[in-house]
């Protein structure tokens, strides 16, 4: 399944492409937010497998957006710094796996393809000699972190009070950005748990001096509550984990059947510490879970009506967080469920559901999740900056509000 050069959009793009995921190249664990310091020798990696068992030649590239993600007219010398293109040279093959796999990793930013310019940036992978053929995209941003953000998380809310929604109010300081009218020369972007369905970009704050901007009362930042990530744990095929109901095996995968999901809208809020929609890949007693952790096929079934018209998603990083067919519930007359399998690599997953009433392009929890204010959200708040006459939006500051 091969992707334009000019989609933006994200994940994994090619059907043997999976567990795609930003990491912190030190540790290797999952980072929170994708983005590096502007100069700094520190960065991200990006890991992911392709089902084959043999090498495939693969380069990547970047390309700088603006702060809708759209691909901005600068020209590549102005935005990086070398060459814009790089081999993936990071690779290692499945260790006694029933599902051969090569894991790639790579990083960015890397020797020679180093960016000059803060800003949104799309990293996309793709086959040696076939730059059209995008089989990853990733969305990564370039801080200069030259800005303040200090922000309070309130459940009363101009729209109800403990309730079903969480309001937040921001300052920014822009005092060392050199930003000459805060008013009008901001762009304050905010998303909820990596949900770039949920994200809201503000244009202008409530009031503004000549060094900061104050966003309070303001209807954009606004969010339903949601409830915490549902979590299971495919980490030993013998035994079930978190969640599981029974694994069985049908050549040539494992099989990991979920204890079936209830809805939750209706429910008492329980309180749950989760990593708000990543996985981690993990497989019990492996020395290198990368390359030792095996692909199962993972049932989903949510115990509901049939909602006619509107779609039930799976949201989390597990589906790159993408409203598309590999997240897309099915109900089931004959069992009464909305079903979906899935080919997940073993580890420890946050999922939950939203659906997506007919005509809308953003998810909602209330249907089936319910929304309750004490809920653990993260929010990313993005800066930018375009003055005047700028040809592109300036990342000022990258903050999480938990």
């Amino acid at each position: 399944m091969a992707a334009r050069a000019a989609d933006t959009m994200t994940g994994a793009l090619n059907e043997r492409v999976r567990s795609l995921q930003v990491t912190d190249t030190r540790t290797g664990l999952p980072i929170e937010i994708p983005v590096v310091l502007l100069g700094a020798p520190d960065g991200v990696s990006v890991e992911f497998d392709v089902l084959h068992d043999d090498r495939d030649y693969l380069r990547y590239t970047i390309v700088h957006c603006d702060a809708s993600w759209r691909p901005t007219a600068i020209s590549e010398p102005e935005y990086v710094d070398g060459f814009n293109e790089a081999v993936v040279e990071d690779y290692a093959y499945s260790e006694a796996t029933s599902v051969p796999y090569t894991h790639y990793r790579l990083d960015f930013p890397a020797p020679g393809l180093e960016p000059k310019i803060s800003g949104n940036y799309l990293l996309r992978v793709y086959p040696e000699n076939e730059p059209d053929d995008v089989w990853a995209q990733v969305r990564l941003m370039v801080s200069e972190q030259v800005a303040g953000v200090s922000a309070d998380l309130s459940s009363r809310t101009d729209v109800d009070y403990n309730e079903a929604h969480q309001q937040l109010s921001l300052t920014v300081d822009v005092e060392r950005a050199g930003v000459a009218d805060p008013f009008n020369d901001l762009i304050v972007a905010v998303q909820q748990n990596g949900r770039y369905d949920s994200e809201v970009a503000v244009r202008h704050p409530l009031r503004a001096s000549r060094t900061s901007a104050v966003y309070e009362h303001l209807p954009e930042l606004v969010f339903d509550a949601g409830n915490e990530y549902r979590r299971f744990e495919t980490v030993n095929v013998n035994y079930p984990g978190m969640g599981v109901e029974n694994i069985s095996w049908a050549e040539p995968y494992y099989h990991f059947t979920l204890a079936v999901d209830e809805p939750r809208a209706e429910a008492q809020y329980a309180y749950d510490s989760t990593q708000s929609g990543r996985f981690m890949v993990r497989s019990q007693g492996a020395a290198d879970s990368r390359v030792q952790a095996d692909y199962a096929v993972v049932h989903f079934g949510l115990a509901m009506d049939e909602m006619p018209g509107a779609m039930v998603f799976i949201d989390g990083d597990l589906t790159s967080r993408r409203f598309d067919a590999e997240a897309l519930m099915h109900y089931n007359p004959d069992t009464g469920l909305y079903e979906r399998a899935m080919l997940l690599k073993q580890g420890s997953y946050n999922y939950q559901y939203l659906v997506v009433p007919p005509g809308a392009r953003r998810g909602t929890t209330a249907p089936v999740e319910g929304d309750f204010y004490p809920t653990r959200n993260e929010y990313t708040v993005k800066v930018y900056h375009r003055a005047p006459g700028a040809r592109y939006d300036r990342l000022i500051a990258v903050a999480m509000i938990r």
